[in-house]
């Protein structure tokens, strides 16, 4: 029988291990923690029955994935769950940038911005469905619907400061911009539109859901199916050097280009080897989860309502902050985002308690304590907030590292999102899953096309490892 081995059980090695399963492979996953997962745990961090996810939050990309799609993984307990606005952007006065689901309800709230928003995201949207075949594949090769994909693709290429002055609302225009600052790059580099545009035209077409308790629902989902299909999951085994792995046919590794090449040595050719090494970090993330007694007292009603807030005052305070962080400066007020995926899934409160998922954008391997900065960013624009916090724990860039090594620096985009490392991945090349070495695979979020919980690289890389097995 034709064997593999996936090191790593994030979304993305057990989605290459489903993948190779469902073809017939013997699979065994070996994680290196205690519990599989990666990005998408879930655990009672505060309060016995108070769930908050550890990073992964939100999943416009995942809920649209054609891969986790045809798994059927509500026979095996996953579904979604959506809130009634799906984004809200604070600015000061009280308002706000608004995202619904619909495009032209998001479109109404914009007054003489609406024509411009509608004139980018009604058709793209429409065919979100096509569009997806391509732009959640490797982005160098020949596409499916190439018309709609120009269509789509030719704005992606621009900063996305260049964009945002498309719109003439500060309420449009911060709405936008923070939605692009998922990219963790300056808003004036070339092609930080393609985040944006790529996270708001899934929403229009699929919301911004989250998983009904926790993102933690996907990991247990996808292992169950593996084990269902033979697959064997060994957690609390560390693979450090090439001399441990297992004898198989396929390996994958879901890990940092630098984790790879660390553990394969000179067995990788040197030019691959050089490039996983210098492969290029991004900024950190420095997370807070709060315990909120009420909930948070925002001043704008809408926010009240919406599973994401983003806080980072108008679009040009934005702008500074991210350049501040990929300078290495950390900014007096930092971007944050605010999930409150309770609103979606009550179930992860704890009666009059809820669960506040924070992070800040700081620094890569920011040292200090960016605590009290995301308390005053929240508490800017949501006055009292502070008084209604229970409880909260802290994970610095240092410990997002420790809690998962991919996260190099606090870095959970698993590596700068710039052009080189959008289009290719961890090295300049056509085949961004191969790393020179017959059999060998890397398939984390370093890869195209890139972080969430979808899975599509960990599909992808087992899709070309499929391939070259039936050779």
């Amino acid at each position: 029988m034709t064997t593999a081995t996936v090191v790593g059980g994030g979304p993305n090695g057990l989605a290459a291990a489903v993948a190779l399963a469902r073809a017939g492979v013997q699979v065994t996953v070996l994680e290196a923690a205690d519990e599989i997962g990666g990005g998408s745990r879930t655990r009672e961090a505060l309060l016995p029955g108070l769930l908050h996810d550890q990073c992964a939050a939100v999943h416009p990309m995942a809920v649209g994935s054609r891969f986790l799609a045809e798994l059927g993984l509500d026979r095996y307990g996953l579904s979604w769950r959506t809130t009634e606005i799906d984004c809200v952007h604070p600015i000061d006065g009280g308002r706000a940038g608004v995202l619904r689901r619909s495009v032209a309800d998001t479109a109404a709230g914009f007054g003489r911005d609406g024509s411009r928003w509608r004139a980018l995201f009604d058709g793209p949207s429409s065919h979100y469905d096509e569009l997806a075949e391509d732009i959640m594949m490797p982005l160098l090769r020949v596409p499916r619907h190439p018309l709609t994909l120009a269509r789509f693709g030719m704005p992606t290429v621009l900063p996305a400061s260049t964009l945002a002055r498309v719109f003439r609302t500060d309420e449009a225009r911060a709405l936008f911009g923070g939605i692009a600052a998922h990219a963790f790059r300056p808003l004036h580099y070339p092609m930080t539109a393609a985040i944006g545009l790529g996270i708001i035209t899934a929403g229009h077409r699929h919301g911004w859901p989250v998983a009904a308790g926790g993102s933690q629902s996907i990991i247990n989902a996808l292992a169950a199916l593996l084990t269902d299909l033979g697959g064997k999951i060994e957690t609390g085994t560390r693979i450090e050097d090439v001399a441990e792995l297992p004898v198989a046919d396929v390996t994958m590794f879901d890990l940092a280009p630098d984790a790879v090449a660390g553990i394969l040595g000179d067995r990788l050719p040197p030019r691959i080897a050089n490039a996983y090494r210098r492969f290029r970090q991004g900024p950190g993330a420095f997370k807070v989860d709060f315990a909120v007694e009420g909930g948070v007292p925002w001043t704008n009603s809408d926010a009240r309502r919406s599973g994401t807030v983003h806080v980072g005052g108008d679009y040009a305070e934005v702008a500074a902050t991210e350049r501040d962080i990929h300078a290495g400066r950390m900014p007096e007020r930092p971007f944050v985002l605010v999930g409150q995926q309770y609103l979606a899934d009550p179930q992860r409160s704890v009666g009059t308690v809820h669960p506040l998922w924070t992070y800040a954008h700081v620094p890569n391997g920011y040292t200090g304590d960016a605590t009290e900065a995301i308390i005053a960013q929240i508490e800017r624009y949501a006055p009292g907030f502070r008084e209604r916090v229970v409880g909260y724990t802290v994970r610095s860039t240092t410990q997002m590292a420790a809690y998962n090594p991919n996260y190099v620096g606090g870095d959970i985009m698993t590596g700068s999102k710039d052009i080189r490392q959008l289009v290719f991945g961890p090295r300049i090349t056509l085949s961004p899953y191969s790393i020179g070495v017959p059999g060998m695979f890397i398939c984390s979020a370093a890869t195209p096309p890139g972080p969430g919980a979808h899975g599509m690289c960990g599909a992808n890389a087992a899709a070309i490892a499929l391939d070259q097995l039936r050779r």
